[in-house]
């Protein structure tokens, strides 16, 4: 990749794809932070103002909490306090959303209400607030029935814990971020090198247990989201094998993960995240100008094919997991890459 972009062989070149692909990485991540802060405006504007305040879809997967954690990335990147004021206002709406719920989860619940208020109120230098969130969270009550996964899960109220430690009390960087006995690390170790044994030729992974259908390269189901795990796995045990296996699954996404979604969950965006996390792993510059690519190919052609109709823009348009709000946030965490992190999954 070169450090300056070859004028001679840009010129009379409309896409701006090309243009973007040969400007150094740190041009590309102002273009990303410009165009980033734009598309906060406008989700804020469809999410927020136009509802009057109101909130009837309190999640961060599709809803308002969404919105409030893009502004929070945000507040990170520019230091605006009008970011982190305008995102405590959405929480406390959120608050009052959830809770007749009765979910509890980070992804889907309470838990990321009450987890993301308190980190924010803390932020805000908000105590008695911050207070407040902590003790509703310890309030949940996790029903008996509540089944083990990430979505609606034991999994997702767990992370909830970690982002807690993290960003209040530093105490600990889901399974894998708790201390493990001996017997439990090994079962998590078994259990990937069972999935890595049975994943398909291609080297993608089945969707669900048994299934034959090598399509799906998502975060929510195939290579992306199995290797972000692997990656997990190999920095918590130090194995090789693990990095092996997560750098194998990054080719897949490479060659198949250029999707028709533009989302964190099942689309472009989210698949991006592979190649920041490889390349916090493992230092390689390839997987950062990997990760370059699908940003500008996204900032260059996404919402031109979305109105097109060749892109689907989700079925919750502005939202963090199925719409602009997973690109918007994945513009702003390209800035430094280092730094950047699954939204809800990695810590």
């Amino acid at each position: 990749m070169p450090s300056t972009v070859q004028e001679s062989f840009l010129e009379g070149t409309k896409d701006t794809l090309p243009k973007l692909l040969y400007f150094p990485y740190g041009m590309v991540c102002e273009k990303l932070k410009k165009v980033a802060l734009d598309l906060k405006e406008t989700i804020v504007k469809e999410t927020w103002v136009c509802k009057g305040g109101s909130v009837s879809d309190h999640t961060i997967y599709t809803g308002a909490l969404g919105t409030a954690f893009l502004l929070f990335k945000s507040y990170k990147v520019t230091r605006d306090k009008n970011d982190l004021a305008l995102c405590s206002d959405i929480i406390k709406a959120c608050d009052s959303a959830s809770r007749s719920s009765g979910r509890v989860t980070f992804i889907c619940g309470q838990a990321g209400v009450y987890s993301i208020g308190a980190v924010v109120a803390k932020h805000s230098g908000n105590e008695q607030l911050c207070d407040y969130y902590l003790t509703k969270f310890k309030e949940i009550e996790l029903p008996k029935d509540l089944p083990i996964e990430l979505l609606y899960g034991r999994a997702s109220f767990l992370w909830a814990c970690s982002f807690l430690n993290k960003n209040i009390a530093g105490i600990m960087h889901v399974l894998m971020d708790m201390e493990l006995k001996a017997d439990e690390a090994e079962d998590v170790k078994a259990t990937l090198q069972y999935m890595i044994r049975n994943r398909f030729p291609s080297g993608n992974y089945p969707s669900s247990e048994g299934s034959e259908s090598d399509r799906l390269v998502h975060w929510c189901h195939g290579a992306p989201g199995v290797a972000l795990t692997l990656i997990k796995a190999a920095k918590v045990f130090s194995s090789d094998e693990f990095q092996q296996a997560a750098e194998e699954a990054a080719e897949v996404v490479w060659n198949r993960g250029l999707l028709k979604r533009v989302g964190i969950c099942h689309g472009v965006s989210g698949n991006s995240y592979l190649f920041l996390s490889l390349y916090r792993l493992t230092g390689k510059v390839e997987y950062l100008y990997r990760a370059k690519a699908f940003a500008c190919f996204l900032h260059a052609r996404a919402q031109t094919l979305i109105s097109e109709g060749v892109m689907h823009g989700g079925n919750h348009p502005y939202s963090l997991f199925e719409g602009i709000g997973g690109m918007t946030y994945l513009f702003l965490d390209m800035i430094v890459p280092m730094e950047t992190r699954f939204p809800a999954y990695e810590l």
